[in-house]
């Protein structure tokens, strides 16, 4: 009993004394802070311009921070689809990389130098067979969208009676119509809108031989693939309904050859929705940048639609287009 009343004395004393802080650190808490990188000031996306003999051809250049220190990315050529870059190597204010060649002919790695001068990227490329293009880049733009989308009317981009309001971009043209039907019976040119787009929801209905390919080019600059791609294949972003090269699509829903099939096709600013006959496979999904065949790189600017025509024979029979309005 007396020590059970000493145990209540001695914490009603203690209760009654001023509590004492404790002299001893609290543990170190984490704090996220940016490391001093070389070469950050090239961290982030790139719009690029490549002088081709004369002619301007669209390319494009993310680079990311690895760890603390190691800068890697993603590249897209004048052609083929977005590639991994294992190491972004800076040193002086200049910068190189290099990645095995994908469609281009040569055996060599594609070799990117260059620097950034007032804010700007240039330097040069070298292909695969050796050829060396210079280059010219400028950041690419986020192309968020603060306000609610509101849709106007739709417009009948085919016709369903001529090729009035397109255009082919070759020497020949082997698109007509025929029974209603768009169609480019072999290889040939690519088929581009006269009309331009900022943001829109776009149905196409469309049929492939088999073993054919073709793709829907938004803004002319990121193409959903349309590709007779196996029913059984795991998706990814060079199969049936990818944006190509970036995204794949969450589910194989290609009818196969023969068949009529359907994308609807939401794209405000960079996010992208896509409705392969009838089901989501791609949903509010932001586009990185061009894909190959890109008309341009100028993201900031609306472009056309086009279809893919120097990679098979495809028919469309219906093409609507619903623009944002402002």
């Amino acid at each position: 009993m007396k020590r059970n009343t000493a145990f209540l004395l001695g914490i009603l004393a203690s209760c009654a004394l001023p509590q004492v802080i404790s002299a001893k650190p609290l543990a170190k808490e984490y704090v996220h802070y940016e490391q001093e990188v070389e070469g950050k000031e090239l961290i982030g996306r790139w719009d690029i311009e490549v002088d081709v003999n004369g002619t301007p051809a669209p390319s494009w250049l993310e680079v990311k921070l690895s760890g603390h220190k190691t800068l890697v990315g993603h590249y897209v050529s004048t052609s083929g689809s977005a590639r991994p870059v294992s190491q972004v190597f800076y040193e002086n204010g200049k910068f190189k990389f290099a990645i095995p060649p994908q469609w281009e002919g040569g055996k060599m790695n594609l070799s990117v130098e260059g620097e950034i001068l007032n804010g700007a990227l240039q330097g040069t490329i070298t292909e695969p067979d050796g050829k060396t293009h210079r280059f010219k880049g400028v950041r690419a733009p986020e192309l968020k969208r603060t306000a609610a989308v509101k849709w106007g009317k739709p417009i009948q981009l085919f016709n369903g009676k001529d090729l009035s309001g397109w255009k082919a971009t070759g020497k020949t043209n082997q698109w007509i119509v025929k029974n209603g039907i768009l169609t480019s019976p072999q290889s040939g040119s690519n088929l581009v809108s006269e009309q331009k787009f900022e943001d829109f929801k776009l149905h196409v209905e469309f049929k492939i031989p088999a073993g054919s390919n073709s793709g829907v080019y938004l803004r002319g600059r990121y193409e959903v693939q349309i590709e007779d791609s196996p029913k059984d294949a795991h998706p990814n972003a060079v199969l049936f309904a990818g944006v190509y090269g970036f995204l794949a699509a969450n589910e194989m829903v290609n009818k196969g050859a023969g068949e009529w099939q359907t994308y609807d096709i939401t794209l405000v600013g960079r996010l992208v929705t896509v409705v392969a006959n009838g089901k989501t496979v791609i949903s509010n999904q932001e586009i990185p940048g061009i894909t190959g065949g890109a008309l341009d790189s100028r993201e900031a600017e609306p472009g056309p639609i086009y279809f893919q025509g120097d990679h098979g024979p495809v028919e469309f029979r219906k093409v609507i287009i619903t623009p944002a309005i402002k």
